[in-house]
């Protein structure tokens, strides 16, 4: 009995597994769009904090062991500065640059509001709600900027939605047209 009770409960575990992704999330809509860097980001994120981790305790230890704390205080400066800058301006430059690097992001068609997931500074997820009238695109083309939410910077790969559709409506395209289908059958009419 005990060997049919743990066979069974394995095959509910196995097809509880394989009919939900773990990106389902229904309380955010449905999912319309996965970064493909999501994981490149936050492997050179946590490399970027670890090195810093390892500076910051290795410096007392090298300052001894290379008699540092001897020489002039030019020499003390112009290495705590080189150390300063590993430990953290790199970390902090690269979360400025990938902190709004869309991981995964959700559309609730009935509010018209969407939820993006991205990376916070302490390497977990963190979701930002918006609706589709916060989105503003930037003038010029910004590296790191698709489009704003609100005032937050958002960068999404236009090649990566699998529905077109869902770019256009994010981006307001579908909006923008200047007149439309009906507006056209009427000039034709009156002509």
């Amino acid at each position: 009995g005990f060997i049919f009770q743990v066979a069974s409960f394995q095959g509910v575990a196995v097809r509880s597994l394989s009919t939900s992704s773990p990106h389902d999330h229904p309380e955010h809509g449905r999912l319309v769009y996965k970064g493909n860097l999501a994981k490149t980001v936050l492997g050179v994120k946590f490399f970027s904090y670890s090195t810093s981790i390892f500076n910051l305790f290795m410096m007392p230890y090298i300052m001894l062991k290379s008699g540092i704390g001897v020489e002039s205080l030019l020499v003390q400066g112009a290495f705590y500065g080189l150390i300063g800058i590993f430990t953290f301006v790199t970390p902090v430059t690269l979360h400025l640059l990938t902190k709004g690097y869309v991981i995964r992001l959700y559309y609730k068609d009935e509010v018209d509001t969407y939820t993006a997931i991205t990376y916070n500074a302490i390497l977990t997820e963190k979701a930002t709600v918006f609706h589709q009238k916060d989105v503003k695109i930037p003038d010029i083309t910004k590296m790191f900027t698709t489009f704003y939410a609100k005032t937050k910077s958002m960068l999404v790969n236009p090649m990566l939605f699998p529905n077109p559709q869902d770019y256009n409506h994010l981006m307001g395209y579908d909006k923008s047209s200047f007149f439309k289908f009906e507006d056209l059958e009427q000039v034709k009419e009156a002509d």
